[in-house]
């Protein structure tokens, strides 16, 4: 079973993962039983399961440490895969935010993936849409247990987006979250050293910039999956290259709202 390394044991197995985002070893928790009854469950849509080998939900989802109740946002939601998942594990106690920047609606997929969240979210109550600007879509009417962005984290440097002030966000999905509350990045890994605009020309980013950035919110980060880790990424080209696309070498940071 693939891996996940707690924070404690960081400096123990390979300090340079964190900021290189090559892989090492350690274990991984079981995966609980209302996230594999998710990923199991047969009304998902093929457009969905049929991308499971590759984004690996099951262990992705354990890692985050989702589960019944649990009031979670999905930053940039794309077309609900996540959003689906989610809404399953935390159930009719819990609540899934499915939330869309503006700026992302020049695209005609996401504006597809919009109208399919939307039909969803018809048929479950404990789904809500929600569309605003980059900072507005940070703004919830609860406080969460729960920030999801995953592949997105680095769009918000490029000047599509604004570009968003970094700190300003990371402090906004601070206040969003409960005492305690967990807060996911998840995407696609840039070399080292990569110049900024790497977000834009490769669509990646150094797990380094990402850890400082957050961190620097107030965040404490608690571990790092391996799970999508793939050394075999040139980590030149593209995301959307054929030689690589849905085979990205990608990091998954979970930070934790300190409790006092």
């Amino acid at each position: 079973m693939r891996k996940f390394v707690p924070i404690c044991m960081i400096s123990m197995l390979m300090a340079s993962s964190l900021t290189t985002g090559q892989a090492f070893a350690a274990d991984m928790p079981n995966v609980p039983g209302a996230v594999a009854a998710a990923v199991a469950d047969p009304s998902r849509p093929a457009a969905d399961t049929v991308r499971d080998a590759d984004r690996k939900p099951a262990e992705t989802l354990a890692f985050a440490g989702i589960k019944p109740g649990d009031k979670v946002a999905d930053y940039a939601a794309g077309a609900g895969y996540f959003t689906r998942l989610f809404a399953n594990v935390v159930g009719p106690q819990g609540h899934v935010y499915a939330t869309v920047p503006s700026p992302l609606f020049v695209y005609p997929n996401i504006v597809k993936g919009i109208a399919e969240i939307q039909t969803y979210a018809v048929a479950h109550q404990n789904v809500s849409v929600t569309f605003a600007s980059a900072l507005g879509a940070v703004r919830f009417p609860e406080k969460l247990d729960l920030f999801w962005i995953s592949q997105n984290y680095h769009d918000l440097h490029d000047s599509f987006m604004g570009p968003v002030d970094m700190a300003a966000f990371n402090k906004a999905v601070y206040a969003a979250l409960k005492p305690g509350g967990v807060y996911i990045v998840l995407d696609h890994v840039a070399a080292r050293n990569a110049p900024a605009d790497v977000t834009d020309t490769l669509h990646r980013i150094e797990p380094s910039v990402v850890r400082r950035e957050v961190e620097a919110a107030g965040f404490k980060l608690e571990g790092e999956s391996i799970v999508l880790a793939n050394p075999a990424d040139p980590h030149t080209v593209t995301v959307f290259d054929k030689s690589i696309r849905g085979h990205t070498d990608q990091f998954i940071f979970r930070f934790r709202k300190p409790k006092g």
